[in-house]
């Protein structure tokens, strides 16, 4: 099949060189690890007995230890090994990873796989042309410093981390193909333009000058952003919309897209090589809830969501911002947010900034030609698309009673605090734990990206289940919740090490052939039911964000983003919206608020009668 794209041409593919400050650390960082075969059992098992009836333990026990023990667990273990050992590998998971947890994804990437920043408002540029114009004017700025790879590294405790996926921010997309996508890179050297949507219409805009090469001025984005929202022109067929499919349903139809006339080729490649994309949304959101919904997903139809980097303002001035996943995650994405964010304040500070030249590159429409099956096409996608969304809840909790500040001054990890604060809410409302996964970031590795920790203890749910019990003290309620962080935040270190288990089990079933039985230990209930995240959780804090969020992974479960302030705690909600589905967000949010108050309670109430007993 034809996509369109001359995928081995130097120009089209061109890779950065790895060789400047950006990159300066890439040659000396750490392979990921293989773990042990018998740690990584002992610590499955301890994951799974909260699940667990003691005939269930003592089945899933023989399973494990049978697989340990066998021929086949020593041979899946020595072939991942030995992977792990080829010349030139760093990262034994990676391109499995891409590609499995990515890549051959079916679903629409809107909802199911992208996830979203909702921007706090910027009262000094309200007006949707100068929100705008900030943002590209900054969001450009950071692209010449990842182009010219000259952005500063990172680092966690003095140890670097692998920026390898800052390659696939600019000048990127993700194309559809049939059974699995792929990542389009374009050379910086021969794309100086972002993309701009509005009313469903597209255009290409020069961010330098021609002749001299010389950045846009803020001003003059400004200008020629206001040029495309005086546009009158009518709304444009929806395009966009397609992108927001079953990628094999997409990739057929960008087939269409293609087919339909000659020129639409080159209209898709000025889109997709694009550094960015903008969508001015005529939108006026005023709650939290309707702002992330418009970051989440928006109309549909005003996107293109294979852009890795997708900023969007709102005719009321709110923005936000909604990524790709599967070139980078939360991290890189988060630091380029922040950018932006930080340097809204200065980019109108010199007379430089308020500079505009007599002549301007005139923003370039970038129309398709549509014919009557593509017709057909975005009016399947749009119903598919608005049922979809119909589909789902979304809800915001900004929960102002306290935050970082409180937490460490009850001599606990936050993290680990608000991970117990969501358990004792699911656990409230479902009556059962639930599977949890939290991201933790694996990037002191090279290629490093995730790695999954398991919030479900044996301590996080002796105390859930203490919580509630008139027959527990308060003093040793807080001894097990104090447990049950420390048993947390090891899981974290550990994880963060790459010395977690699902991916190392993720590798170890990617080692076993078509023809080979499955082991038991893999065809137990137990072991997929443990990593059936009805909580999929993860921690992304900015001073910059009002939120931020992503989609359920499971139909009967919860997406559930959450962010950790100084004085306040700030979650996202989402789920489906079934009747026949055991979820409901605003029931959730009630736990968590409740639960929220209850630990606060606990801690202070059980510190207190500890101070009065020493009296």
């Amino acid at each position: 099949m034809s996509t369109g794209i001359p995928k081995t041409t130097t120009a089209a593919t061109q890779s950065p060189s790895l060789q400047g400050q950006l990159y300066q650390h890439q040659k000396e960082l750490p392979s990921l690890p293989v773990p042990n075969l018998k740690a990584t059992a002992a610590k499955y098992l301890q994951t799974v007995r909260p699940f667990l009836s003691p005939n269930e333990l003592a089945t899933t026990t023989q399973h494990v230890r049978d697989f340990v023990e066998s021929e086949q667990g020593t041979l899946l273990q020595q072939r991942l090994q030995q992977r792990a050992s080829q010349p030139g590998m760093t990262n034994w998971l990676a391109d499995w990873w891409d590609d499995i947890a990515y890549l051959r994804v079916r679903d629409p990437v809107v909802v199911f796989v992208s996830y979203f920043f909702a921007f706090n408002d910027d009262k000094m540029r309200q007006l949707p042309a100068q929100r705008a114009a900030d943002i590209a004017f900054s969001a450009w700025q950071f692209r010449n410093q990842v182009v010219n790879e000259i952005l500063s590294p990172e680092y966690v405790r003095q140890s670097p981390l692998c920026m390898a996926s800052f390659k696939n921010m600019f000048h990127t997309c993700r194309i559809p193909a049939s059974n699995v996508d792929f990542l389009q890179h374009y050379s910086p050297a021969d794309c100086s333009h972002f993309a701009v949507v509005r009313k469903n219409r597209f255009y290409k805009v020069s961010a330098v000058h021609d002749g001299d090469g010389q950045p846009l001025t803020v001003a003059e984005l400004e200008h020629q952003l206001q040029a495309i929202l005086d546009d009158t022109s009518s709304t444009s067929p929806a395009v966009g919309v397609l992108s927001a499919g079953n990628r094999d349903q997409w990739a057929g139809d960008r087939e269409q897209i293609l087919a339909a006339s000659p020129l639409n080729a080159s209209v898709l490649k000025e889109l997709e090589s694009a550094a960015f994309l903008i969508c001015l949304d005529e939108d006026r959101p005023v709650t939290r809830d309707e702002h992330s919904r418009l970051c989440w997903h928006g109309n549909g139809r005003n996107r293109f969501y294979d852009k890795p980097l997708q900023f969007f303002v709102t005719d009321n001035g709110r923005a936000g911002f909604l990524a790709e996943h599967a070139g980078m995650d939360g991290t890189a994405t988060s630091r380029l947010c922040n950018y932006v964010l930080s340097h809204a304040a200065q980019v109108y500070s010199t007379p430089e900034s308020q500079s505009v030249r007599d002549t301007l590159p005139t923003p370039v429409p970038l129309d398709f030609v549509v014919n009557d099956p593509l017709k057909r096409a975005i009016a399947t996608a749009e119903t598919k698309f608005d049922q979809l969304i119909q589909g789902h809840q979304l809800r915001v909790l900004a929960y102002s009673g306290y935050g970082k500040n409180l937490i460490k001054q009850f001599r606990l990890s936050p993290d680990a605090y608000v991970q117990m604060l969501m358990q004792l809410a699911y656990y409230r409302m479902h009556g059962t734990d639930g599977a949890t996964y939290e991201s933790v970031q694996t990037r002191r590795f090279s290629r490093g990206r995730t790695e999954v920790c398991r919030s479900v203890s044996v301590e996080s749910s002796a105390w859930v289940k203490a919580m509630d019990s008139s027959s527990v003290t308060p003093s040793h309620k807080l001894q097990l919740l104090q447990r049950a962080v420390t048993s947390h935040s090891q899981y974290m270190k550990e994880a963060g090490a790459g010395y977690g288990i699902d991916r190392h089990l993720f590798g170890l079933r990617m080692c076993l052939r078509p023809d080979e039985p499955k082991p038991a230990m893999f065809t137990d209930p137990i072991f997929s039911k443990s990593s059936h995240w009805v909580l999929s959780t993860s921690q992304l804090s900015s001073p910059h964000f009002d939120g931020w969020g992503y989609g359920e992974v499971v139909p009967d479960g919860y997406g559930l983003a959450y962010m950790i302030k100084d004085d306040s705690l700030h979650f996202n909600i989402t789920c489906v919206s079934d009747p026949a589905a055991p979820v409901n967000a605003d029931h959730l949010l009630h736990y968590l608020q409740q639960a929220a108050d209850d630990m606060r309670t606990l801690v202070q109430s059980a510190t207190n009668s500890e101070s009065s007993a020493k009296l």
